[in-house]
Parts: structure tokens; sequence; C-alpha cells
């Protein structure tokens, strides 16, 4: 019989919660330093690194997220082996690795139309100043197109978040995989992920609170229309 309540569930899934923040944090981040390196190299002028920047993004969008954390996890130390290295990664790395590439990936996309988006006329105008193009990148373009990704990034992010229910399937201790262990210890179903349910929404709401901040903060960025 079930002695224990809620309140003794909320101290383990504050733990897998934990780590559910520190997966979305890292990966996040990383993600968005990805994007932005394989957005930019996607509209590089050198055919090798913007063919190496396609093929990865073509290749992390058109494959299934939990079948690049097996591979990361399972699969890759066997292929290290193979080749005389060894690539095994301990849960939580293999985790944020796959998280990175998978957001990174997408998010690549939206840095790409965003600088694309730009208009031809500011470019112009930058040519015409004699501006490099890094200068035009950095002072033209990206203060434009940075505040046109922070809605579709915040949206990236929150779907991150949830996808890191996934860790659990290797053995990494998330929120997804406490409550799956107090279910099956206690086979109060109902309890335990009503709480799961809440914490992810917790979550979620936190960091689009903290997206949309940003965003707001980038938006100032943007030049005044007429």
């Amino acid at each position: 019989m079930n002695d224990m309540t809620w309140l003794d569930y909320l101290p383990v899934l504050a733990q897998g919660a934990w780590v559910t923040v520190q997966l979305t944090f890292w990966s996040t981040i990383l993600g968005a330093v990805v994007a932005f390196g394989a957005g930019l190299g996607k509209l590089s002028r050198s055919r090798i690194l913007r063919g190496v920047c396609i093929s990865y993004i073509e290749v992390f969008r058109g494959t299934s997220l939990l079948v690049q954390l097996f591979w990361l996890y399972f699969a890759l130390p066997i292929v290290g082996e193979a080749i005389g290295f060894n690539l095994r990664m301990p849960p939580v790395t293999a985790g944020i690795v796959a998280l990175t590439l998978n957001i990174g990936a997408y998010g690549a996309e939206v840095v790409r139309g965003a600088v694309q988006a730009v208009t031809v006329q500011q470019y112009e105008a930058a040519r015409a100043l004699n501006f490099t193009p890094r200068q035009t990148l950095w002072r033209v373009a990206l203060p434009q197109a940075l505040p046109e990704m922070m809605p579709t990034f915040d949206n990236l992010a929150v779907q991150n978040l949830k996808d890191t229910a996934l860790v659990s399937l290797i053995t990494l201790g998330d929120l997804a995989m406490r409550a799956e262990q107090l279910r099956n210890y206690t086979q109060d179903s109902a309890t335990i992920y009503s709480m799961a349910l809440v914490m992810y929404f917790g979550m979620a709401l936190v960091l689009t609170t903290l997206m949309r901040a940003l965003g707001a903060m980038i938006g100032r960025w943007r030049p005044a229309r007429r």
C-alpha cells in the first residue's frame, strides 16, 4: 500500500527538474551558437563551408532527435573503438550534444532567413560606405535580423525544453525519468504525472518570459519605420 503523498514526491521530482533545467539551459545557449555559425555558414561564399553547413542542417532536421540521441550515446562509442578513439560520453554530455545539434539545425534556418530578409537597399548602402563584408554583417544585417529571429527562437527554446524528456531513455535522471521511477514504485500515476505536467508548464512559462524579455531588449535595435 502506498502511504506517500505529493509532498513526498516533490523532492524527487524537483531533483529531476533541476537536471531538466540544466539540460535546457546549456543546450539552448550552445544551440544558439551553433545556429548562428551554421546559418551564416550557409550564406558563405566558400563552397566547402556552405556544403558542410547545408549537410549538417539537412541531416539533423531530417532525422529524429531520438535516433540522434541513441546514435551519439550507443553507436558513436562503437565507431570510436573501430578507429581507435574513445568517443564514449556520459549521459548528460550526450543529451546536451544531441539537443544542441538538433536545435542548432532548426535555428540555423531561422538565422539564414532573417539575414536574407534584410533589404537589398541596406546592403547597397553598406557598400556605398565602403563597409567590409564583416562590418556589413555586424553593423547592418544582424542588428536588423536579430529582432526578427526572437519569436521563432522563443518557440524553439520551449520545444527544446520539452524534448529534454527523451534523455530519460539513456538513463539520465531528468524530470521525466524521476516521474517514471516514482510511478513504478508507487503506482500513483495520476498524482505524479499531474505534478510533472505542472512542473514542465512552469518551466516553459519561465523560459518564455525570459525569452520575451530578451526579445524586447533586442527589439530596441530595430530601426524606426517611417
